[in-house]
C-alpha cells in the first residue's frame, strides 16, 4: 500500500477545533440518486496527486436487515465530505474532494489504504468478500468500523469479522493507548449518539442509544507485528458527529467538536503512520 508523501505535515491539526465554523446547512439533497455537496466547499487536487492523496473510501455492503441504521450508506454523504474538508482545510494533507464508494470485490479497492464501514449491525459478507477483505488488510490496508449498537449487532459483526480473521480476536483498547492521544489528547473514550437522540436526551445526558449499549467500546484487530488492521467503534457514532456538525449548536459543541472530529483524526493519523 502506498504511503502518502505529505502525511506527517499535520501541524495545523492542533488548531482544528479552535476556528471551526458551522458551515453546512442541513437539508435533504439528492441529484440523480446521489446526494450533492450541499455547502461543503469544493477544491482541486494538485496535478499528479490523484493517486497520492487521502481518499475517504466507504465500503458498500449487503445487510441482513432493512433497518435504516444497518445499511452501508448510514451518515453518507455528509460524514465523508465533512471529514475530508476538515482534513483539507486545516492540514497540509492532499485530500480527495469527493471520496469514493467501493465494494469489497472492486479492483479499485487495491488503491484504497483506508476503508470505512458504517451501520454494520446487519453486515453480511459472502465468501468472495471475506477473501478480498482479508487479502486487502493483510496487504497493508486499514478498516474503520463505526455506528452499531448493542449486543445483538455486536454478535452479528463479530461473526462476520471472524470469518475474515478466524485466528485473531478484537482487543479492547484502554484509554492509555496512543490512538487516543496521537494528535488530540482525549481524556475519555467518548460515546457519540446520533443527533436526534442527543437532542431528545439533552437534559438527562443519556448518550447510549440502547439499554445494552451504555458503554462505548473501541476494539482493534492487530496483525502479527502489532499493526492495527481493523479499528472497531461500537456503541458510538463518529459518523453522525461529522455528518450533523451543523444541525444544532449544542450537538456541535458537545459532540462534533470535542469528540467526533478529534477521535476520527487521531485514528486516521495513527493508522497512516504506524
Amino acid at each position: 500500500m502506498r504511503r502518502y508523501r505529505n502525511i506527517l505535515l499535520l501541524f495545523g491539526l492542533i488548531g482544528l477545533m479552535v476556528g471551526m465554523a458551522i458551515a453546512q446547512s442541513r437539508r435533504s439533497r439528492f441529484q440523480g440518486g446521489v446526494p450533492d455537496r450541499g455547502n461543503v466547499p469544493q477544491w482541486q487536487l494538485p496535478e499528479g496527486f490523484n493517486r497520492d492523496c487521502f481518499t475517504f473510501t466507504r465500503v458498500q455492503y449487503t445487510s441482513r436487515t432493512g433497518r435504516r441504521s444497518q445499511v452501508w450508506d448510514t451518515d453518507y454523504r455528509d460524514a465523508d465530505l465533512n471529514l475530508s474538508y476538515r482534513l483539507h482545510h486545516t492540514t497540509a494533507m492532499k485530500v480527495d474532494p469527493e471520496g469514493q464508494v467501493v465494494s469489497l470485490t472492486d479492483p479499485e479497492m487495491a488503491h484504497c489504504p483506508f476503508l470505512f464501514m458504517s451501520g454494520v449491525g446487519g453486515l453480511m459478507l459472502d465468501d468472495q468478500e471475506v477473501r478480498a477483505l482479508r487479502r486487502h488488510l493483510n496487504s497493508g490496508g486499514f478498516l474503520l468500523v463505526d455506528d452499531f449498537w448493542g449486543e445483538a449487532e455486536w454478535a452479528n459483526f463479530y461473526r462476520e469479522i471472524k470469518r475474515v480473521f478466524p485466528e485473531r480476536e478484537p482487543i479492547d483498547l484502554s484509554l492509555d493507548h496512543p490512538i487516543f492521544h496521537t494528535v488530540f489528547d482525549l481524556r475519555e473514550k467518548p460515546q457519540i449518539p446520533n443527533v436526534f437522540h442527543a437532542m431528545r436526551f439533552r437534559e438527562t445526558g443519556i448518550t447510549w442509544e440502547r439499554s445494552d449499549a451504555r458503554e462505548p467500546h473501541y476494539r482493534a484487530i492487530f496483525d502479527d507485528h502489532g499493526r492495527i488492521l481493523v479499528m472497531i467503534c461500537h456503541n458510538t457514532d463518529l459518523g453522525d458527529g461529522w455528518e450533523e456538525e451543523s444541525t444544532d449548536p449544542y450537538y456541535f459543541a458537545e459532540f462534533s467538536e470535542p469528540k467526533a472530529y478529534p477521535l476520527g483524526i487521531n485514528i486516521l493519523f495513527f493508522a497512516m503512520t504506524h
